[in-house]
């Protein structure tokens, strides 16, 4: 009688590597590109992950939580993304453009992670504070559209069918409150640092 076969170590690694890849592909693809405008860079991020996923992996200790690995990495990638994009001084960003969007700016990536440790915890209270006085200090239209397009996502169709305000009206609105707030809070950026 034949002893039963043990599958080589190896392959059955490879196996559960791919069962994650295959599992996780869509779901982690979407998180990214609800996050990163740019379809090429969104799928450069997603074989990044999985290309580290693989590295990682094969170590001598495996990942116990690959879903949760996955999107942490994922999140990383996208965060280093942005500020690799973002080598200009807060007041630089599209200073430039003669574009009137700015979704390019994405408050959320611009503010330290949470769980960075108590540094980023601290950085991120007074970025948010400095921002609420900056928000303060807009003329009111501006604020109103900068918190409903930014901070409460509505578009700027639904903002002008709501307000009866035409949309290019609203984007100048949101630019020149976008153009106060990082001229405002360069300055806390630089004292912290980031």
């Amino acid at each position: 009688m034949e002893p039963p076969r043990t599958q080589d170590p190896m392959v059955e690694r490879d196996s559960e590597i791919t069962a994650t890849v295959v599992r996780e592909r869509a779901r982690l693809g979407n998180f990214i590109r609800q996050r990163v405008r740019d379809p090429g860079d969104a799928e450069d991020i997603l074989q990044d992950v999985f290309f580290e996923f693989v590295e990682a992996y094969r170590l001598p200790a495996p990942i116990e939580q690959a879903s949760a690995w996955l999107f942490h990495v994922a999140r990383n990638r996208i965060i280093d993304r942005f500020r690799k994009k973002k080598e200009l001084p807060i007041a630089d960003m599209a200073g430039g453009s003669d574009s009137d969007d700015d979704s390019e700016y994405r408050l959320d990536l611009a503010l330290p992670s949470q769980d960075a440790g108590p540094e980023a915890v601290y950085a991120r209270s007074v970025l948010l504070k400095a921002l609420q006085n900056a928000l303060d200090e807009l003329p009111p239209e501006q604020r109103e559209v900068f918190v409903a397009h930014e901070l409460d996502g509505q578009s700027f169709k639904e903002l002008a069918a709501a307000s009866g305000v035409g949309v290019n009206t609203l984007l100048a609105r949101k630019r020149y409150a976008v153009l106060h707030l990082r001229k405002r809070l360069q300055t806390v950026y630089d004292e912290l640092e980031i």
